[in-house]
């Protein structure tokens, strides 16, 4: 009895009461899960030289990462995880535009964090695979593992218009998804069928940008491996480099 006592008061003091505050956290965690996920599936098959990994592995495990974080986030922040779907529910009046740059920030920094979090998990990898040298361009380039990049083809119109599309056909889908005058998804299953459609749209728009679809899931991330150690060349559009799972 002491003991679920003691359990008791400790549970109500650390009990988070300030909505806006609980919201950043669960938006904080969903998107740590989301990217942490996300960039193993890259790790796994980029330093495995592919064989412990294919770009399908790497698709399947950020489709995969969306399911988890949604359920992890949804009953408390609606699980945005990505700043222009929290842009679009400001624009459709179903989000405060005073909310728009604190949940900017949060699942930017929670990109940011989980990147570190990946960077220490497959630390080893990462050096065996690179001979030492973290490099964003060349035949040993880790880059990719954190951050989306183009093919060698891709012009910068060309970049652009692939991002938009590949974005607005993910919001449009979510949109689909949860409006209910559809015929609804089994209530429940909404991550899941969230989940089927990130996966459609990777394996069928991937190849040009890598389709991150997310600009907290690609700045967070990029500017990690800037600090880290990368350099500036990250933000660079060069040719010459991999393209990780979106």
């Amino acid at each position: 009895m002491g003991t679920n006592s003691f359990l008791k008061r400790a549970g109500a003091l650390l009990r988070i009461r300030n909505q806006l505050a609980r919201e950043c956290l669960a938006e904080l965690l969903a998107v740590f899960v989301l990217i942490l996920i996300t960039l193993s599936g890259s790790a796994q098959m980029v330093t495995s030289s592919g064989t412990k990994g294919n770009i399908l592995t790497a698709y399947l495990a950020g489709a995969l990462a969306v399911m988890v974080a949604v359920y992890t986030a949804g009953g408390v922040s609606g699980a945005h995880l990505n700043p222009a779907f929290s842009l679009t529910m400001c624009l459709l009046e179903q989000f405060p535009w005073w909310k728009l740059p604190i949940f900017v920030a949060v699942q930017t920094s929670g990109a940011f964090i989980s990147a570190g979090a990946v960077y220490a998990l497959y630390y080893d990898a990462i050096q065996h695979y690179s001979n030492g040298t973290l490099a964003a361009s060349g035949p040993r380039e880790t880059a990719s593992i954190f951050a989306t990049y183009p093919a060698d083809y891709l012009s910068l119109s060309n970049g652009f218009l692939d991002q938009v599309m590949g974005t607005a056909l993910l919001i449009v889908g979510i949109l689909a998804i949860l409006d209910t005058r559809n015929k609804g998804v089994p209530k429940g299953l909404e991550p899941v069928a969230v989940a089927l459609l990130v996966f459609s749209i990777e394996i069928s728009m991937g190849s040009n940008c890598g389709c991150p679809m997310n600009p907290a899931r690609d700045f967070g991330p990029r500017l990690f491996t800037y600090v880290a150690g990368w350099g500036a060349e990250v933000f660079r559009w060069v040719g010459g480099r991999g393209q990780g799972g979106g």
